[in-house]
């Protein structure tokens, strides 16, 4: 029975899982979106949003905490510069998990895990309706306006 187990341990020791969990983690700040399989997306999913909602308070001890988890100072600013003012307003659920299919070498289920806010598929702002397309050219119609403009000046 596994009463109370959330972690999944990826058939790794805690150490290799944390280094991997962390290099995954720095990957998805610096790129905004990694592909992976299914079970590490969901395990760095339980990794990453905490780290994120941290950095929308911006103390030397949340830069601690994040450093320590993550070993990177780059990506430790690159989450705490940009990814939390773009998250800021957001109050949890910062990824988003996509499955892809399966691997082709051994059938592996995929993923593509990213941040919400830096999709630019799913988040595109309504842009500006788009104009209607005639069928007649724009050429035709100047050249009937402007002989229709030729008739009305000549019957004056």
């Amino acid at each position: 029975m596994r009463h109370g187990n959330k972690i999944n341990h990826l058939g790794r020791k805690t150490a290799h899982r944390e280094a991997m969990l962390a290099n995954m983690a720095c990957s998805l700040i610096e790129h905004k979106r990694i592909n992976t399989t299914l079970a590490k997306a969901k395990a760095l999913k339980l990794f990453v949003e905490p780290l994120v909602t941290k950095s929308k308070e911006d103390t030397t001890h949340n830069r601690r905490i994040a450093f320590s988890r993550l070993r990177n100072k780059y990506a430790v600013t690159e989450l705490f510069k940009e990814v939390s003012v773009k998250v800021g307003d957001r109050p949890g659920g910062y990824t988003r998990i996509i499955k892809l299919g399966n691997r082709l070498g051994d059938n592996a289920e995929m993923a593509l895990i990213e941040f919400v806010d830096y999709n630019t598929t799913y988040n595109v702002e309504k842009s500006a309706a788009k104009k209607k397309s005639t069928r007649r050219s724009r050429k035709k119609a100047e050249t009937t306006s402007a002989s229709e403009t030729e008739t009305t000046a000549t019957e004056e």
